[in-house]
């Protein structure tokens, strides 16, 4: 019982150390489902920390994901996983060093499905990073933010389904993923192109880009009134809210939102009946 207790006191402690968006929605959700969620996203975190790693080789990401994708077809062995770590144990940080633990986290009943969608997630991400996320079109970027984002959406949908029979679109639930993404990549754009990586498809100007995310953005919406008012609907509308909240701050020239504006932003969606 201690063991466990101190895992769900470390895992809150990661998620508060590695997610803006995600930290905040997930500490209203009720027992089980809170470690469900915070289990999807750590494992997530941990291979996309790989992906964006500054100081891999690219065939090493590669290969690591692949790895990873393929470890998790099959019944989870962290001495398989740690193995594969081991020469990259001093560059890797900690949340991808502990994804054994992160998958020890989840309730048994829905692991498969998280270790599933984190399999797919790897082999996408692998594959995008052989192209060195060389975005052409915007079939490309569908497809790449389907990897990194969109699965997230069908992964939440597959827990809301296990913890609470609740039936959502998987297109919206996509959209829900890409919306949040594409604001990720308009607020970092000038950084991803600092270290050479343009997400943008060829010919995009800013406005493009932003019209992308309010599109998904708004099918995101959409995909919010399949769910019953709750902590799962919570869930959603936080990470939405802040989302178009940042959109907006973005607009307006400014880097990010305010700490006063995510708390009101946050206060607003969990005090609304």
């Amino acid at each position: 019982m201690n063991e466990a207790s101190n895992l769900h006191k470390s895992a809150r402690n990661m998620l508060k150390a590695t997610s803006r968006t995600f930290f905040i929605p997930i500490s209203y959700l009720p027992s089980g489902l809170r470690e469900a969620v915070s289990s999807a996203y750590l494992c997530m975190r941990a291979i996309d920390e790989i992906e964006d790693h500054p100081q891999l080789q690219l065939e090493t990401k590669h290969n690591l994901l692949h790895a990873i994708s393929l470890l998790l077809k099959k019944p989870f062995n962290n001495q398989e996983l740690m193995t594969l770590f081991h020469p990259y144990h001093t560059l890797l940080p900690e949340v991808t060093l502990r994804f054994g633990d992160w998958i020890n986290l989840c309730p048994p009943t829905i692991v498969e499905n998280i270790s599933n969608a984190t399999s797919t997630m790897a082999k996408g991400m692998a594959d995008w990073v052989l192209k060195e996320w060389r975005i052409q079109t915007e079939e490309d970027l569908n497809e790449y933010t389907f990897y990194v984002a969109g699965l997230v959406g069908v992964m939440l949908s597959d827990i809301w389904k296990w913890y609470d029979d609740i039936e959502t679109d998987k297109d919206l639930a996509i959209a829900f993923g890409r919306g949040l993404q594409s604001v990720n990549i308009l607020r970092n754009h000038a950084e991803d192109l600092e270290r050479g990586v343009d997400f943008f498809p060829d010919g995009w100007e800013l406005e493009d880009m932003y019209r992308y995310a309010r599109c998904n953005l708004a099918l995101g919406d959409i995909y919010m009134e399949d769910i019953k008012p709750g902590p799962i609907l919570n869930f959603c509308k936080i990470p939405i809210a802040l989302a178009h909240g940042t959109l907006d701050a973005l607009t307006e020239g400014k880097e990010k939102m305010s700490r006063a504006a995510v708390i009101k932003i946050v206060s607003q969606v969990v005090n609304r009946k």
